[in-house]
């Protein structure tokens, strides 16, 4: 990823080196592939905050030519014209491509139509050979944490399948019907080895895609809040009732003490307990309390 937008950073200290590779994500891949010959499809969710550092660079590779539709979740968070030019951008790389909020349910209800338009022409030769009840074979794929239980569930019409804001839940492959025409293949969330870029660990750690404890909580928000003060400005003076004059020249580790006095979060002698203002920050950005935050631009790949 080039440098741009929130890569344009100065002052909010070295991004953290994160790594995250469980042993249980090496077999979900070799899984992945081997499950790849049983469905006609496949749904890759990715975060539509960060679209570039939720896509997982190994799923390219084994996915191939199987026909894809590209599902940007948690779009209620994330920046509407963003959102727009990222699926723009997929869909002009043959893929399928919808914003939806699995939570809620809006737009989920585009997704299996959207399939059925890419298979076209094999359900056209199911019914050609008398296989009138042949159901559509869907694989769900996309990094821990990105909301492929609440999709399973919204489509499947109940609680089938295990939803937890963690990442890590599901470690085991299921199917579960939805409706008489289709099949999902749930899978476990994949990360890769190895971030060769940093921003990609920093962002997925940003929005909770890796676990809290993988990186320091205070080093991760100093980057985030001087992240989105170079980009996002107005929401964070809205929110925090910043004032120019007041965050001029700040560096991270200021501006996050700063919101940390702002909140009257204070321990003796007036010192902020910063670490209280780091899971707050976090957890208003993660809620979009700050405001709908794209972190990266497509022109940036």
């Amino acid at each position: 990823m080039n440098e741009s937008g929130l890569n344009q950073i100065d002052k909010g200290g070295a991004a953290p080196k994160i790594q995250w590779f469980p042993g249980h994500m090496a077999k979900t891949e070799k899984k992945i592939a081997s499950d790849l010959k049983l469905v006609d499809a496949v749904v890759e969710m990715l975060d539509a905050r960060i679209p570039f550092s939720s896509r997982n660079p190994v799923l390219d590779g084994l996915l191939g030519e199987k026909p894809r539709v590209v599902l940007m979740n948690r779009a209620d968070l994330a920046d509407p014209e963003q959102t727009a030019r990222w699926l723009e951008y997929f869909r002009a790389r043959g893929f399928g491509a919808l914003a939806a909020d699995c939570k809620t349910g809006k737009n989920v209800g585009q997704l299996l139509p959207q399939v059925e338009s890419l298979l076209r022409g094999k359900i056209d030769s199911w019914k050609q050979r008398g296989m009138t009840g042949r159901k559509i074979r869907i694989m769900v794929v996309g990094i821990p944490n990105v909301g492929k239980s609440s999709l399973i569930n919204r489509l499947s019409g109940g609680s089938r399948a295990n939803v937890e804001n963690r990442p890590g839940v599901t470690r085991s492959n299921q199917w579960f019907p939805v409706g008489k025409n289709a099949e999902l293949l749930d899978t476990p969330g994949v990360l890769w080895p190895k971030f060769d870029d940093p921003f990609v660990g920093e962002h997925l750690a940003f929005t909770g895609a890796v676990k809290d404890d993988v990186v320091d909580s205070e080093l991760l928000a100093c980057r985030l809040i001087w992240s989105l003060q170079q980009t996002v400005p107005a929401l964070l003076e809205k929110r925090y009732r910043f004032t120019t004059e007041e965050t001029d020249g700040l560096d991270g580790a200021a501006l996050l003490e700063l919101v940390g006095r702002k909140r009257g979060m204070l321990v003796g002698g007036g010192i902020v307990d910063t670490e209280r203002a780091s899971h707050m920050l976090l957890e208003e950005f993660r809620s979009a309390k700050i405001g709908r935050v794209t972190l990266e631009r497509p022109e940036a790949i």
